[in-house]
């Protein structure tokens, strides 16, 4: 049975690659975007009652992870990219309907002639990422307290981000018009967004994300104070 389904709008993001975006909603709470509805959807009577609503559920598809063929297994990022397990027990972006699910928060929403636009934050979606559903989200229902996944019961461990005297100038010059750039930087290399199978290692390989106009370099490397611990450092900010 073969289903078709169109996009009720696109999203503007603070990720413009996928080198950098965190692995789950909420993981960085500074990331900001833009969804925009698009004909016929983008009607105000389409939204109207949503800002009762703090977060919001986005359905979305994986547009740059389309395959034409599908694996039973994917080998989990948080499982250091060398174990497979099913991809049913994943949130893997590779499934055989590539369609992703997060929930955000709802800053505002926007009505201007024709365009309707939803202001989010804890974005964890690239730019251009099609929409196919909103739903409000109702904690009395979507929080489950007594829910439990023996493969992720904890969040990630987070690296701590230092800022070279580089890129602590960059900051400066151009901090007027960054906002809380700062904040998404330091949200975002915190969580170490190398691949997986460079992870718990130091290196001397500079990295570069792309963080809305700007390329955020930074190496990852051991720390000053304990050696067994990895740290994050800042190394400039090219725009």
């Amino acid at each position: 049975m073969d289903f078709q389904f169109q996009a009720i709008g696109f999203i503007e993001s603070c990720y413009k690659e996928k080198f950098g975006v965190p692995r789950q909603p909420g993981l960085a709470p500074d990331a900001t975007g833009q969804l925009k509805l698009v004909a016929p959807f983008n009607q105000a009577d389409a939204v109207r009652g949503l800002e009762s609503s703090s977060h919001i559920w986005l359905q979305f598809v994986f547009h740059q992870c389309l395959r034409q063929n599908w694996k039973p297994t994917v080998r989990p990022p948080r499982l250091g990219g060398n174990e497979k397990i099913g991809v049913f027990a994943t949130r893997s972006t590779f499934r055989p309907n590539p369609i992703g699910l997060s929930v955000v928060k709802l800053e505002r929403i926007e009505t201007t002639g024709q365009q309707v636009t939803l202001h989010l934050s804890g974005l964890d979606l690239i730019e251009g990422t099609p929409i196919l559903d909103i739903k409000p989200y109702i904690p009395y229902v979507d929080k489950v307290e007594e829910a439990s996944n023996t493969m992720a019961e904890e969040a990630p461990d987070l690296l701590p981000v230092l800022w070279g005297l580089q890129a602590q100038k960059d900051l400066h010059r151009y901090e007027s018009r960054l906002g809380n750039f700062r904040a998404l930087v330091e949200q975002v290399l915190q969580q170490d967004p190398r691949p997986a199978y460079r992870k718990s290692k130091a290196e001397e390989k500079c990295y570069g994300v792309q963080l809305g106009q700007a390329n955020v370099r930074f190496t990852v490397s051991q720390s000053e104070e304990d050696s067994d611990k990895l740290q994050v450092c800042v190394e400039g900010i090219e725009f």
